[in-house]
Protein backbone atom coordinates (compact mmCIF):
# COMPACT_ATOMS: atom_id res chain seq x y z
CA UNK A 1 0.00 0.00 0.00
CA UNK A 2 1.63 3.51 -1.23
CA UNK A 3 -1.01 5.98 -0.53
CA UNK A 4 -1.33 6.19 3.11
CA UNK A 5 1.63 7.74 5.74
CA UNK A 6 2.26 8.43 9.23
CA UNK A 7 3.94 12.22 8.56
CA UNK A 8 1.29 14.04 10.61
CA UNK A 9 3.05 12.22 13.79
CA UNK A 10 6.27 13.50 12.80
CA UNK A 11 5.71 16.69 11.40
CA UNK A 12 8.84 18.44 12.02
CA UNK A 13 10.93 15.80 10.22
CA UNK A 14 9.18 13.94 7.89
CA UNK A 15 6.35 14.94 4.90
CA UNK A 16 4.87 12.28 3.24
CA UNK A 17 2.23 14.39 1.64
CA UNK A 18 4.43 14.03 -1.84
CA UNK A 19 4.28 10.35 -2.11
CA UNK A 20 1.44 9.83 -4.27
CA UNK A 21 2.94 12.90 -6.96
CA UNK A 22 6.31 11.59 -6.93
CA UNK A 23 5.00 8.47 -7.28
CA UNK A 24 3.22 9.66 -10.24
CA UNK A 25 6.10 12.03 -11.71
CA UNK A 26 9.49 9.93 -11.01
CA UNK A 27 7.90 6.47 -11.47
CA UNK A 28 5.78 6.76 -14.13
CA UNK A 29 6.56 9.64 -16.05
CA UNK A 30 10.45 10.87 -15.55
CA UNK A 31 12.01 8.13 -14.50
CA UNK A 32 15.52 7.79 -16.46
CA UNK A 33 17.23 4.30 -15.91
CA UNK A 34 15.16 1.44 -15.79
CA UNK A 35 11.30 0.80 -16.77
CA UNK A 36 8.94 3.15 -15.70
CA UNK A 37 5.67 1.47 -13.69
CA UNK A 38 2.19 1.92 -15.82
CA UNK A 39 0.32 4.76 -15.32
CA UNK A 40 -2.89 2.23 -14.53
CA UNK A 41 -1.05 0.39 -12.15
CA UNK A 42 0.28 3.32 -10.05
CA UNK A 43 -3.45 4.83 -10.14
CA UNK A 44 -4.87 1.39 -8.80
CA UNK A 45 -2.40 1.37 -5.93
CA UNK A 46 -3.34 4.72 -5.07
CA UNK A 47 -7.18 4.38 -5.46
CA UNK A 48 -8.85 1.20 -5.23
CA UNK A 49 -6.70 -1.16 -3.49
CA UNK A 50 -5.78 1.34 -0.65
CA UNK A 51 -9.95 1.36 -0.41
CA UNK A 52 -10.08 -2.13 -0.60
CA UNK A 53 -7.38 -2.35 2.12
CA UNK A 54 -9.38 -0.27 4.14
CA UNK A 55 -13.04 -1.10 3.80
CA UNK A 56 -14.09 1.38 2.40
CA UNK A 57 -15.99 -0.57 -0.83
CA UNK A 58 -17.72 2.92 -2.05
CA UNK A 59 -15.04 4.55 -3.54
CA UNK A 60 -11.65 3.75 -5.29
CA UNK A 61 -13.13 3.38 -8.67
CA UNK A 62 -15.20 5.48 -11.17
CA UNK A 63 -18.49 3.36 -10.86
CA UNK A 64 -22.07 4.18 -10.45
CA UNK A 65 -23.20 4.04 -6.96
CA UNK A 66 -19.83 4.75 -5.62
CA UNK A 67 -18.62 8.29 -4.19
CA UNK A 68 -17.29 10.81 -6.74
CA UNK A 69 -14.02 11.26 -5.02
CA UNK A 70 -11.57 12.31 -8.24
CA UNK A 71 -8.65 14.31 -8.40
CA UNK A 72 -8.32 16.12 -12.19
CA UNK A 73 -4.28 16.11 -13.48
CA UNK A 74 -2.77 18.37 -15.66
CA UNK A 75 -0.29 15.30 -15.82
CA UNK A 76 2.54 17.21 -18.38
CA UNK A 77 2.85 20.23 -15.79
CA UNK A 78 2.47 17.80 -12.82
CA UNK A 79 5.75 18.89 -10.65
CA UNK A 80 6.90 18.86 -7.04
CA UNK A 81 8.43 22.15 -5.18
CA UNK A 82 11.11 21.94 -2.63
CA UNK A 83 9.98 21.82 0.62
CA UNK A 84 9.30 24.00 2.96
CA UNK A 85 8.98 24.76 6.75
CA UNK A 86 6.37 26.51 8.21
CA UNK A 87 5.75 27.54 11.85
CA UNK A 88 2.31 27.61 12.58
CA UNK A 89 1.07 24.50 14.53
CA UNK A 90 0.66 25.75 18.22
CA UNK A 91 3.07 27.60 20.50
CA UNK A 92 5.28 28.16 17.23
CA UNK A 93 6.17 24.78 16.48
CA UNK A 94 7.24 23.64 12.89
CA UNK A 95 5.88 21.49 10.50
CA UNK A 96 7.42 20.06 7.24
CA UNK A 97 5.26 20.76 3.80
CA UNK A 98 5.55 20.58 0.35
CA UNK A 99 3.06 21.37 -2.37
CA UNK A 100 2.24 20.27 -5.48
CA UNK A 101 1.50 21.72 -9.01
CA UNK A 102 -0.79 20.53 -11.67
CA UNK A 103 -3.49 19.34 -10.00
CA UNK A 104 -6.50 21.12 -11.92
CA UNK A 105 -9.52 19.99 -9.45
CA UNK A 106 -10.04 17.78 -6.70
CA UNK A 107 -13.74 16.05 -6.20
CA UNK A 108 -15.21 15.14 -3.00
CA UNK A 109 -18.78 13.23 -3.51
CA UNK A 110 -18.67 15.15 -7.16
CA UNK A 111 -18.16 18.68 -5.18
CA UNK A 112 -15.11 20.42 -6.24
CA UNK A 113 -13.04 21.61 -3.46
CA UNK A 114 -9.92 22.15 -4.33
CA UNK A 115 -9.24 24.51 -7.79
CA UNK A 116 -6.29 24.60 -9.30
CA UNK A 117 -4.56 24.56 -5.85
CA UNK A 118 -6.67 26.60 -3.85
CA UNK A 119 -9.79 25.60 -1.51
CA UNK A 120 -13.29 26.41 -2.83
CA UNK A 121 -14.68 26.06 0.68
CA UNK A 122 -16.61 22.99 0.01
CA UNK A 123 -16.66 20.42 2.71
CA UNK A 124 -18.69 17.23 1.38
CA UNK A 125 -16.99 14.65 3.12
CA UNK A 126 -17.24 13.46 6.75
CA UNK A 127 -15.43 10.96 9.55
CA UNK A 128 -15.26 7.19 8.33
CA UNK A 129 -15.91 4.90 10.85
CA UNK A 130 -14.57 1.19 9.70
CA UNK A 131 -16.03 -0.67 6.83
CA UNK A 132 -18.56 1.18 4.44
CA UNK A 133 -21.01 -0.92 2.25
CA UNK A 134 -21.73 0.37 -1.34
CA UNK A 135 -24.85 2.39 -1.07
Amino acid sequence: MMSLADGGAHCGYICDVSVPTYMLTHWVRDRQRGPRLPLEHIVKKQTMDTANIYGMRDRGQIREGYLADVNIIDFDKLRLPPPYVAFDLPAGGRRLNQTAEGYVATLKRGQTIMHNGTPTGALPGGLVRGPQAIA
